[in-house]
């Protein structure tokens, strides 16, 4: 009986677990030649599935009915594509005595993705902070994501990692953006079956981005990226990204009181506006770097880990604060009910 309970107290995910799993099986088995193609095929399918689902799945009227709380989400969305990629830009600085060119262009795209939703809403009510407030804040991060985040890449990665173009950006509106308007269009007909049917299509979201994610490394194995790649370099990402994390989190929270937040409100910034979705940041990157989004995911993924661990450890302590949560400045019966459409498989990765 006391096995189940150890193995739950560890501090990995076993989503990233698995998707360690797949890198491994990328660097032992790698796919080359026609398997390679297949194998991108495959991944590049899966990813428009993947929008697709998004897009069928989010109620565009209910996540609207969160924007009664604007400042609070327009703060959230400063702190997701405003702060962050400025301080992404900033380490910029440290190319080349601590990151490779490679490793910074991962970097500064883990600064242009979006917000978590399932874990963002998880931590923000351990600590007993507005968890309405933080569901309309993840949704909208995300749901904004699909079209700053590409916008954000063509003007600031440049050449780094794969570098972008507009053969880029048509991708990315063929293969994300395309998939998620006819989601959204045939939502009226699907939306129904897919809230119903969420283990199975929890299958779908995850299988999608572990194909990602091996043909990516894959990929990154035949074009030998990973040569580029020290001990000592990883050692020297892990630490710029605790860096980062520390800042976001100290200035989500100082600043959230110095706009006149309450103390939930500012609980659903700190979380909401401090952590990277891994599940939305993926496959984007499949899209703007192509063969080299082995090497450029791997910021995105440490620091994915990263989040969990200390935000974890953080609402615990704010759990135990003897100051009284304050209550939530929307109508939780109202935007509650996004939760359903929005708290799919996926986001529990995110």
């Amino acid at each position: 009986m006391r096995r189940p309970h150890l193995l739950a107290r560890l501090p990995l995910d076993p989503w990233i677990l698995t998707l360690l799993g797949t890198v491994g099986l990328a660097a032992l088995l790698p796919a080359r030649g026609w398997a390679a193609t297949v194998a991108q095929g495959v991944a590049t399918g899966a990813v428009a599935l993947l929008f697709f689902l998004y897009g069928a799945r989010l109620s565009t009227r209910e996540a609207l009915d969160g924007l009664r709380h604007w400042r609070l989400h327009l703060t959230v969305l400063a702190c997701t594509f405003v702060l962050f990629p400025v301080l992404g830009l900033a380490a910029r600085g440290l190319v080349p005595t601590l990151l490779t060119p490679q490793l910074y262009g991962g970097l500064l795209f883990l600064c242009l993705v979006p917000s978590t939703i399932q874990s963002s809403i998880a931590f923000t009510s351990i600590a007993r902070g507005n968890v309405p407030a933080a569901i309309c804040a993840g949704s909208f991060s995300s749901l904004a994501g699909i079209v700053l985040t590409p916008l954000l890449a063509a003007g600031l990665l440049g050449g780094n990692g794969g570098g972008f173009s507009l053969d880029s950006l048509l991708k990315i509106v063929l293969q994300l953006l395309l998939p998620f308007l006819l989601g959204q269009a045939l939502r009226p007909r699907v939306g129904g079956l897919l809230v119903r049917r969420k283990k199975v299509l929890g299958y779908v979201d995850r299988g999608s981005i572990l194909l990602v994610v091996y043909a990516a490394f894959s990929a990154g194995m035949a074009a030998g990226v990973w040569h580029q790649v020290s001990a000592a370099r990883l050692g020297a990402l892990m630490a710029v990204e605790g860096v980062l994390l520390a800042v976001m989190l100290l200035v989500s929270w100082h600043g959230a009181k110095r706009l006149g937040f309450g103390r939930a409100d500012r609980i659903a910034i700190q979380f909401a506006g401090s952590k990277k979705s891994l599940a939305a940041g993926l496959p984007m990157a499949s899209v703007l770097f192509g063969a080299q989004a082995g090497l450029a995911v791997l910021p995105l993924m440490l620091f994915h880990q990263m989040q969990l661990m200390v935000c974890a450890v953080l609402a615990r302590r704010r759990a135990r604060d003897p100051e009284p949560a304050a209550g939530p400045e929307l109508p939780a019966g109202r935007v509650a009910e996004v939760s359903p459409a929005l708290q799919h498989p996926a986001t529990r990765a995110r």
